[in-house]
């Protein structure tokens, strides 16, 4: 009987190896769910030895945790681009969660909000997560209001409103039939349209 080769490892400085772990991690919570990051599946997809995952992560509630983080914070400088005016950023991060293609992060946010029941280092990594975008977009607001292109009173909580807009779309991400789909096309933006002071409809026109 053949014996199955061992997998073929080669080497990697060590910052190396664990950002490649990382990255693939990332991308299996993306396409698969935080459920099925585990060190053996993550080593299959890169086909390395099991052991080799377990001398940077010793427990795959830790490759969670940071697969989780790293997916987050390249959605948020998705959502955050540093150019542009503050209206053309509002519109930017508008047009990204009103579209279809917001559908892996959307589910990646709403995976990781359910399993943080359950796992106390997941609940933390999502409070950070979720501070740091309502600090960036607070930034972004009151960038808009000292340029005169917003009219909020108070950007903490037209922040947390505008993002509440993108959690509520999240929460129907795996919904089989979209049949929120129709109504909720644009609601993001009109949202951060009502809660900016902006006309209606200048968020989607700008996009």
């Amino acid at each position: 009987m053949m014996s199955t080769p061992a997998p073929r490892t080669t080497r990697l400085a060590p910052a190396a190896r664990r950002a490649q772990i990382l990255s693939a991690a990332a991308e299996l919570a993306l396409a698969d769910g935080l459920e099925r990051v585990t060190l053996r599946a993550v080593a299959e997809r890169l086909e390395i030895r099991h052991g080799l995952i377990t001398h940077y992560f010793s427990a795959a509630e830790d490759l969670v945790v940071e697969a989780f983080v790293a997916a987050a914070s390249a959605d948020r400088e998705l959502m955050f681009p540093a150019e542009g005016t503050p209206i053309e950023r509002i519109a930017h991060l508008a047009r990204v969660n009103d579209s279809v293609d917001a559908g892996p992060l959307a589910r990646l946010w709403l995976n990781a909000r359910h399993l943080s029941r359950f796992s106390p280092p997941l609940a933390a990594a999502l409070a950070e997560q979720d501070g740091k975008d309502h600090e960036r977009l607070r930034r972004l607001i009151d960038d808009g209001v000292r340029s005169g292109d917003f009219s909020a009173r108070d950007a903490a909580s037209a922040a947390v409103r505008i993002l509440l807009a993108v959690d509520g779309v999240c929460a129907y991400a795996n919904d089989p039939e979209a049949f929120a789909a129709a109504t909720a096309a644009g609601f993001v933006a009109e949202t951060a349209e009502r809660v900016l002071g902006l006309d209606s409809g200048s968020l989607q026109r700008i996009a």
